[in-house]
């Protein structure tokens, strides 16, 4: 092969506006997502890679294989490539002190958590952490974490429970020595792998919130954080109403510090900040 058609081979395609523009309405339409103008460069790096994959000359080409495919199996490539999933354990930690000092307190019976865009896991673990040790008779208690994400990709990181060890920093020692096992992956490295008394507590599922939901509620409390910022305020609207269909009464919406339901016509009353209660 010669060195102009290696160029060739791994050289980005050329994206057109008129290309973004089509695969932002995909994107709005089947998943809800915006892409703003100014992601051009980020779309066409991180799709060039499916198109040389699926040997295909251009964006239109790919966006026709998108709209053909029945399986909607490229679609979810195409969301994963697209996504950028941050996440950490603890992350925005006075949720989790309003969750442990006020919710969880007042819980007599089954408790129902939602992490809706639980990304690659950190949350709902950290959920099940902050549960252990709020309820002493979890062994016993009927308690269930939802988890759920659009991306195959990071759900597979979720089930699996297992992160490096530069990831678990935040995690308090105590807690680390006692619901995490320290081991060795198949590349040498070190990671820690959850407890079974975390993952009994935890169920991963693949949802598209714009799709029908099969859960049927009611949950204590629902975090959706950071995640509808990816969202116009139309679709925003769509998810608060949903939600509060979902809460039973007294129950707690959280939402990401950047985020707040400014704007929205809701029924929720607010609490502090990026948190909301039924």
């Amino acid at each position: 092969m010669t060195a102009p058609a290696i160029n060739s081979l791994f050289a980005e395609c050329e994206l057109t506006p008129a290309q973004f523009v089509r695969i932002t309405e995909v994107l709005h339409e089947h998943a809800g997502i915006r892409m703003r103008e100014g992601k051009e460069g980020l779309v066409r790096a991180r799709l060039t890679k499916r198109l040389r994959k699926l040997g295909l000359a251009d964006f239109d080409a790919y966006l026709d294989y998108i709209e053909k495919d029945g399986t909607r199996k490229e679609f979810a490539e195409m969301i994963d490539a697209l996504t950028t999933n941050k996440t950490s354990f603890l992350r925005e930690a006075s949720h989790f002190d309003f969750l442990r000092t006020t919710v969880f307190p007042a819980l007599n019976g089954p408790v129902r958590i939602w992490s809706a865009g639980c990304s690659s896991g950190e949350e709902p673990y950290t959920l099940a952490m902050l549960c252990n040790e709020s309820f002493p008779d979890i062994a016993t208690r009927d308690v269930k974490i939802l988890s759920t994400d659009i991306s195959h990709r990071v759900l597979a990181h979720a089930k699996a429970g297992a992160y490096p060890a530069e990831n678990m920093g935040d995690v308090p020692a105590a807690w680390l020595q006692k619901y995490w096992t320290r081991k060795q992956d198949a590349q040498g490295r070190s990671v820690f792998e959850a407890e079974k008394s975390l993952r009994r507590l935890v169920h991963f599922a693949k949802l598209n919130l714009m799709e029908r939901w099969p859960m049927q509620g009611p949950f204590d409390a629902i975090l959706c954080r950071n995640v509808m910022i990816y969202f116009d305020k139309a679709t925003q609207q769509q998810l608060v109403e949903r939600y509060w269909q979902l809460l039973r009464p007294g129950g707690y919406l959280f939402v990401g510090h950047s985020e707040s339901l400014t704007g929205l016509a809701h029924k929720f009353r607010y609490v502090q900040p990026a948190v909301y209660v039924k």
